[in-house]
């Protein structure tokens, strides 16, 4: 197991994670008076895993054709467009 790795893939993924509109519709699952927040807590774990299931094997199917650097460029640019469009929608 490569704990520095593992370690550095949570931390980012949590602090991603923290206050986004998934936690906030987990949320807003788990208000209700009259369900089971166990079924709320395994239902959107289910799908944080699903989707990041999808991120690995898409990762690793990309790698093959495409270096990491050139990914991480492609995605560092992504962010930075998707921070402008919101920036410019404010």
């Amino acid at each position: 197991m490569e704990w520095k790795l593992l370690l550095t893939v949570f931390g980012a993924v949590f602090i991603a994670e923290l206050g986004d509109k998934t936690q906030l519709a987990t949320l807003l699952f788990a208000a209700e008076h009259e369900v089971s927040r166990w079924t709320v807590f395994i239902g959107a774990s289910l799908a944080l895993i699903a989707t990041s299931a999808v991120g690995v094997l898409a990762g690793g199917a990309i790698a093959q054709f495409i270096s990491p650097k050139a990914l991480s460029m492609v995605a560092g640019v992504g962010f930075i467009m998707i921070g402008v469009f919101t920036l410019i929608r404010a």
